[in-house]
């Protein structure tokens, strides 16, 4: 079960919030300490540097106050997603969100709600490497004798998905499993609509996933808030360049009584979801596997 940090801001700043006094020589930190049976908010004030990133702070702490906190981080340059935290309430990268740039008074850090928490900062987002598993591989045709060639619209469409980062906070802030837990097993959540849609949509990929993002992935329990386009540190356009797209998809596919028609006169049968995948194993293209 997954344990929330108490007191929570509920609202993130918004746009008109006066920024910080560069002036002031402190700088503090609410920081959530604590485990899975359960924690609190600390209260930690430093000196403040110019030009300081929240993990920077966070840095200082684990070298003075608080040397036992725990976080993750890599990069330091928001491209691993690994610093993903809520400050002030909002999913943020720590690594980009300048302190400077935050409204004046103490600043929160508080893990991610919607992943069970390990310690401190660090929370357990195994859900999604093992949702990842489930998403059939690519898998093109056998090339033909002049090679695969692509349209650079095609290349450009994929492109943008691929600059996910996998920092989970669209995961984070989608309600259907951050205010549900119950609806975990049944529900991919953006990250993976957008993986699926750089697949479906790529010209020479044959796995038709379709009926599997709908069954067994909930792709029917979006409700397109875009709140996780809101929250993506890439701009990622999710809702609007992904999710729409595929809900479109698997309503055509299920549906549409022109393609039912069309399938019935080339005898092309879709895959189940099993069969969709159980095709990610396979080492080229299955041949009951018709093109997306």
């Amino acid at each position: 079960m997954t344990t929330e940090p108490a007191a929570l801001a509920s609202e993130p700043e918004t746009a008109t919030a006066p920024v910080a006094d560069t002036t002031d020589s402190t700088v503090t930190l609410q920081v959530w300490r604590g485990d899975p049976d359960g924690g609190a908010f600390a209260e930690y004030s430093l000196p403040a540097n110019e030009g300081e990133v929240v993990l920077d702070v966070v840095h200082r702490l684990q070298a003075g106050p608080a040397p036992d906190l725990a976080c993750r981080w890599n990069c330091k340059a928001g491209k691993c997603g690994s610093c993903s935290a809520e400050i002030n309430g909002r999913p943020r990268l720590m690594c980009m969100t300048r302190v400077d740039e935050l409204p004046p008074g103490p600043i929160t850090v508080a893990p991610m709600r919607t992943f069970p928490i390990i310690r401190d900062l660090v929370t357990d987002v195994s859900f999604n490497f093992a949702m990842a598993k489930l998403v059939p591989a690519f898998s093109p045709p056998p090339p033909p004798a002049e090679g695969y060639r692509m349209q650079q619209i095609d290349v450009e469409r994929g492109q943008e998905f691929r600059k996910c980062i996998e920092c989970f906070m669209c995961q984070d802030v989608c309600h259907v499993i951050r205010d549900h837990e119950e609806n975990k097993p049944a529900y991919a959540g953006p990250r993976f609509f957008i993986r699926i849609a750089e697949l479906e949509m790529h010209p020479l990929d044959t796995n038709d996933r379709r009926d599997l993002v709908r069954q067994q992935m909930g792709l029917g329990m979006c409700n397109i808030t875009k709140c996780c386009t809101e929250v993506c540190p890439e701009h990622i356009k999710i809702t609007d360049n992904a999710i729409i797209p595929m809900k479109e998809r698997v309503v055509d596919a299920d549906f549409d009584p022109v393609g039912w028609l069309g399938r019935k006169i080339l005898r092309r049968s879709k895959t189940s979801p099993t069969e969709t995948a159980a095709i990610s194993a396979y080492p080229g293209p299955s041949p009951s596997a018709p093109a997306g």
